[in-house]
């Protein structure tokens, strides 16, 4: 079967000559170099929730001579197209395609972002049962492995069957990884296509795996049932570590890190960190060990509030009599979002009942702000964003490598604090020199 990857970079080359994941190889790399007194270094992984933020990320890179990774959740990408409207080949795609043009030398991590049962919303909302979330799971997984990604990340953390409040057993969150891991790498092997990694766990109290002795006995459990199902050779490079952050707080935990580190690195493991967008302390995370962090709304955010200031410049160009009509983009994104119904599921306690439009101002823009990423692919949306462009182009202002630009200052913020930049020269001696 023929497959194309994100990239044809020389560490992609090495990493396969080694005979390692992509994924592995990469931080196995970056690890034996910090041994030798090297930076220590954070992946990033950037959650594509728009054609810009892809297009950001892969720039972005290759201006800081760093890997990028992007961890896609199947609500974004899926056979169904997700709220994106890319299924995995498309969006594999999409990816190689930035890179071409771009001319970008490095890696890229195509990556699955909470492969697990009920973590798809649609599965959630129309009630699926336990064997129909699971098929369906394991049908994506194929079509992300047929379609080149580089990781999974397997999360069956929650469970619909079991009573409101309680959570799963750790147990059974090792017997539905196992399963899907087995599921993924029979497909592989039966085509005979490239090692793939894996990432586990996650940050969420739900899984059960907030409690350190939950957490060891996760990691004992899965290597067990590994090894009993024949893939003693497969483990997976990431284990998702709860660090403090949340979609609430933005204050990462060095010491609870550092444990979790450890902990991992005994098995071999590389701890990842969920919710960074907006961490007030980025550079602690290289610094207590973690191997990457996953990145996401903030730059959905970063998106939103540059259209928002080019809506403006379209505003007083109406008023100097410059244009004739205006795109009505901000408008559109909130009656979008409105639509979706996806800002109910950030209601407060006291807004319950409520209609949107009685909502203070504040709380209104905060949900569409966040929410937007939900709806960019809207045909009002993206009619309203197109007449933006178009109207701002009759006044020499190239609207789009704004937004894009903006979105990479974001990101830049990422790649200095994580020491990334530069180190892909770095990635390629230490695989040259041999893990």
């Amino acid at each position: 079967m023929k497959r194309i990857t994100a990239d044809c970079s020389r560490v992609r080359q090495l990493a396969e000559k080694s005979g390692l994941p992509l994924t592995d190889a990469i931080l196995k790399a970056l690890k034996k170099g910090t041994l030798q007194g090297l930076k220590p270094v954070t992946l990033l992984a950037a959650c594509p929730n728009s054609e810009a933020v892809v297009k950001a990320a892969v720039r972005a890179a290759a201006r800081a001579g760093s890997p990028i990774k992007f961890a896609a959740t199947l609500n974004q990408v899926d056979l169904d197209g997700g709220y994106t409207g890319w299924r995995q080949e498309e969006f594999m795609k999409l990816v190689r395609q930035e890179v071409d043009e771009t001319g970008f030398k490095g890696p890229v991590i195509v990556a699955l972002d909470h492969g697990g049962p009920w973590l798809k919303d649609k599965q959630s909302i129309e009630g699926w049962s336990l064997e129909q979330a699971m098929k369906g799971v394991k049908d994506s997984l194929v079509a992300c492995i047929n379609a080149g990604y580089d990781l999974l990340h397997i999360d069956p953390t929650v469970d619909k069957t079991l009573p409101p409040g309680e959570n799963i057993a750790v147990y059974t969150v090792v017997d539905r990884t196992v399963e899907l891991i087995a599921h993924a790498e029979g497909h592989r092997r039966r085509l005979g296509l490239p090692k793939i990694s894996y990432e586990v766990g996650t940050e969420e109290v739900h899984g059960g795996l907030a409690d350190l002795e939950v957490f060891k006995s996760f990691l004992r459990g899965l290597n067990e049932q590994l090894a009993a199902e024949n893939l003693a050779d497969v483990w997976p490079c990431f284990v998702v570590g709860k660090v403090g952050t949340d979609l609430h707080t933005t204050l990462f935990d060095p010491q609870v890190a550092k444990t979790l580190v450890k902990i991992a690195w005994n098995w071999g493991s590389f701890i990842k960190g969920h919710y960074t967008d907006n961490v007030s302390n980025p550079e602690d995370y290289p610094a207590s060990g973690m191997g990457g962090a996953n990145v996401g709304p903030e730059f959905t955010e970063a998106e939103y509030n540059s259209l928002k200031k080019l809506s403006c410049r379209e505003e007083e160009l109406l008023q100097q009599g410059k244009l004739a009509e205006s795109s009505g983009l901000m408008q559109a994104l909130a009656d979008a979002v409105v639509r979706s119904g996806r800002w109910e599921k950030w209601r407060l306690p006291e807004e319950l009942g409520k209609p949107f439009s009685e909502l203070s101002p504040q709380r209104r823009e905060w949900l569409v702000r966040t929410g937007c990423r939900y709806i960019w692919t809207e045909p009002d949306v993206l009619q309203a964003r197109e007449k933006l462009y178009r109207n701002l182009s009759s006044a020499g202002i190239d609207a789009e490598s704004e937004v894009i630009e903006n979105i990479i200052q974001v990101m830049n913020k990422y790649f200095r604090a994580f020491n990334l930049e530069d180190t892909i020269g770095r990635i390629e001696h230490e695989l040259e020199s041999g893990l």
